[in-house]
């Protein structure tokens, strides 16, 4: 067969038959060309003949092009049989590498290995033989094998630990005594307390009576511990004067106690709610805007002026000072001035409202009088230059501007006055940029118990002199100047001029009248002054008196300007008798 013979045929030998073949086929052609191109009468003959020799060259051609194709067959499953062979011994040589590896795994695994008795800080080896009895530590063998001997250090570990473990075993069983006899008290204790409570309720008439109200002041005690530090400052202060220098002194704390214990720390971060800003998220291209929200104004006004739910009252008694006036002018017994202390957490300032108590007889109805006794201005330039209407603290200004508060003054009556002297006893301190006055304030009042003393006692002081003024006041205002004791040598024993007319007057009234003219231009003048305005005649002549009092009449003398009409008018700025 063909199979057989291509086989057995010499390839090179048919490539030389090929070539001689194809060159054959080539003549031929040219041949045939050249007979054509002579036009000899036999040419067709020689053509035909030319053919067929042609023809047994393609016929030649045709057999080497399958013997060919048969050996290109045969090579190629040869070469695909060989492949198989290749694959099959390179799977063979990939399985035998994964079972070296596994090997050389298991074999780092046992070399790493690390037992149990290695995490076991055993006992030294000459500890070991000490401690240990012989028929454990085995010094015959174990001396020459280090295996045994780290096996009978594992038996004398773990006889120690059997040991220990009894032990815990016992202290554990005591431990559950201890706890049931200490349960067992704590439940004696429980069932005790319902019985001292009613113990205590039926002690309260016998601590009134004997004026030592102890639960009282274990209530106060524990309400202070959620005070605010100014104000818990200036209730252990006050305590403490009360104890040592005033038993007449009233400290007390009320308000909510359940609202403070739940009250967390205020800031004025809160008001910063209305403010847009731009969020970045990623890249610079991407941004959105926060949304605005709107808040309404009374709601920050209500953050602005929030204030602690606990507050500190302090009740100063007049206990009745013998005056040089007359009997009617005496400060009675009774008369209480009540101080109630609040912190805003916002502002983080100290406020005070001013509640005077007067005795039944005090001249309260009376215009004059009324005006001095007014509690906006009751305690007004306590120490100088502090009138209470402005906050000390200089960031509230911000605070104030952000809840469209324009004057603190405003919010006086809701909140109380912020004065200096009230900052300084509850130990704050601010710097001040507003008023040059309260600079001598704060390097006086500090947190030192002698100046609480003094701020005390100028407040007795005010409280005793309060309603002496008013008094006098309502008096001269019917025509009866009264005179003390030791004034009365000052005076003529024949008085031959009287009051016409006393009357309290307005700031307004005040700077239009043409004799106050010099002291309303010196800058003395302030509308939390009170004035007045006498009338007294001697004849034909009519003096016109009027007087400027200011809130700390205590301290500051009053200031009159007078007008004396005897035909024409002389002041102080024409007359030098007047002036």
């Amino acid at each position: 067969s063909e199979e057989e013979e291509a086989a057995q045929r010499d390839p090179a030998r048919d490539v030389n038959l090929y070539k001689t073949a194809c060159d054959g086929i080539r003549q031929l052609l040219q041949e045939i060309q050249e007979i054509r191109g002579s036009g000899r009468k036999d040419a067709a003959a020689e053509i035909a003949e030319r053919k067929i020799q042609a023809s047994m060259h393609f016929i030649t051609l045709k057999k080497l092009n399958r013997l060919a194709h048969m050996r290109c067959k045969k090579a190629r499953d040869t070469t695909h049989e060989h492949k198989q062979k290749v694959d099959s011994y390179h799977l063979q040589l990939q399985n035998l590498l994964y079972e070296v590896m596994h090997l050389q795994k298991e074999i780092t695994k046992c070399l790493e290995f690390k037992s149990k008795d290695e995490e076991i800080e055993l006992v030294e080896e000459a500890e070991f033989y000490k401690e240990a009895p012989e028929e454990i530590s085995k010094p015959d063998v174990t001396q020459q094998d280090p295996h045994q001997l780290t096996l009978a250090r594992l038996d004398w570990e773990l006889e120690q630990r059997k040991r220990l473990a009894a032990k815990c075993k016992d202290y554990e069983d005591q431990k559950e005594e201890i706890s049931q006899e200490i349960q067992t008290r704590r439940d004696q204790l429980d069932s005790l307390l319902p019985r001292l409570n009613t113990v205590l309720e039926v002690t309260f008439p016998l601590q009134e009576a004997l004026k030592m109200p102890f639960d009282e002041v274990r209530q106060q005690h524990r309400m202070a511990q959620f005070l605010p530090r100014p104000l818990y400052v200036l209730y252990v202060q006050s305590s403490a004067y009360q104890q040592a220098c005033d038993p007449a002194l009233t400290v007390t704390i009320e308000g909510d106690l359940d609202a403070a214990k739940s009250s967390g720390p205020s800031t004025s971060a809160a008001l910063d709610v209305d403010s847009d800003s731009d969020d970045e998220e990623g890249t610079k291209e991407k941004s959105r805007r926060r949304r605005t929200i709107s808040v309404d104004p009374t709601d920050r006004r209500g953050k602005v002026l929030h204030k602690h739910p606990l507050q500190v009252n302090i009740t100063i008694k007049c206990k009745g000072v013998g005056s040089s006036l007359s009997a009617d002018f005496e400060c009675s017994n009774g008369s209480t001035l009540a101080l109630t202390f609040h912190y805003l957490l916002t502002l983080q300032v100290v406020t005070v409202i001013v509640q005077l108590q007067p005795v039944a007889e005090a001249i309260t109805s009376a215009v004059s009088g009324g005006d001095l006794l007014s509690p906006s201005s009751l305690l007004g330039c306590l120490f100088p230059g502090d009138h209470g209407n402005t906050t000390p603290n200089p960031a509230n200004q911000f605070l104030l501007e952000r809840a469209r508060i324009e004057d603190f003054n405003e919010c006086v009556k809701e909140v109380g006055k912020p004065y200096v002297w009230a900052q300084q006893l509850a130990g704050l301190q601010f710097l001040n940029t507003e008023e040059v006055g309260l600079h001598d304030i704060v390097i006086i009042i500090t947190l030192r118990v002698i100046w609480l003393d003094e701020t005390l006692t100028i407040l007795k002081a005010y409280l005793k002199v309060l309603y002496c003024k008013p008094k006098c006041a309502s008096s001269t205002k019917r025509g009866s100047v009264p005179v003390t004791r030791e004034c009365q040598h000052l005076f003529p024993t024949k008085i031959l001029s009287r009051l016409v007319s006393w009357k309290s007057i307005t700031h307004d009234d005040y700077i239009v009248l043409p004799y106050c003219q010099p002291v309303v231009e010196s800058g003395m003048v302030h509308d939390t002054d009170n004035f007045y305005v006498a009338v007294l005649q001697r004849g034909s002549a009519t003096l016109t008196a009027a007087m400027l009092l200011s809130p700390g009449y205590l301290t500051c003398p009053p200031l009159f300007s007078l007008n004396l009409n005897m035909g024409t008018d002389h002041t102080a700025s024409n007359d030098e008798n007047i002036r």
